[in-house]
């Protein structure tokens, strides 16, 4: 496609890197921006930018903050006795969606995923474990998606656990197989925190 604009098609190309958003769509975006006030797009602009730099990682968990400790770890009408460990942060905003959990969370940054060169070290499962051994912490339960990666670091952190008293568990199979949890629905998720059973570890 030829654009009449360099800068045009500068800004369409970075729109385009964004994740489902192919050039058309790209394009109707930016022209958006192009009919709008100047005052309305440096505002977007400004927003996006400081969104970048001045958003934080919680120190205790690892959700995204505006503070280093995240409204959640610092309410103190959470159970502090319960973690939910999590893949990412749009699992975190999918169980708090339920309203059916009110413990606290640790978000990995991922699974482990050999194929994808994603090791142990590469997410946050040593803090879990240092979290686990300091704090009051007596059950954490796994709720990463249901795939063989998802399966196998659960596999995994429960082996670095095995030495520490502390409840597992693993929420309910009414989320499918293969399923990503976050594009699980409300109902379906929650009743699957409520309904977690106890994580076995098989040797077969």
């Amino acid at each position: 496609m030829d654009y009449p604009s360099l800068l045009l098609e500068k800004a369409v190309g970075e729109f385009a890197k964004l994740p489902g958003i192919g050039r058309k769509t790209a394009l109707r975006l930016v022209l958006h921006l192009l009919r709008q006030e100047t005052e309305s797009v440096d505002r977007f602009a400004d927003t996006l930018a400081k969104m970048r730099h001045e958003i934080k990682r919680c120190k205790v968990c690892h959700n995204i903050s505006d503070s280093d400790i995240c409204p959640i770890c610092s309410n103190s009408k959470r159970n502090h006795k319960i973690v939910c460990v999590v893949e990412d942060v749009q699992d975190v905003m999918a169980i708090e969606n339920t309203q059916q959990f009110d413990g606290l969370y640790h978000v990995l940054g991922g699974v482990i995923s050999p194929m994808d060169g994603i090791g142990p070290s590469d997410i946050e499962i040593d803090s879990l474990v240092e979290r686990v051994k300091e704090e009051d912490v007596e059950e954490v339960i796994f709720a990463l998606s249901p795939t063989m990666e998802g399966d196998t670091t659960n596999f995994y952190i429960s082996r670095r656990l095995s030495g520490i008293d502390v409840k597992l568990s693993v929420i309910a199979r009414g989320v499918s197989v293969g399923n990503e949890l976050e594009y699980t629905d409300e109902v379906t998720l929650g009743r699957s925190i409520l309904n977690r059973t106890a994580f076995e570890i098989k040797t077969e």
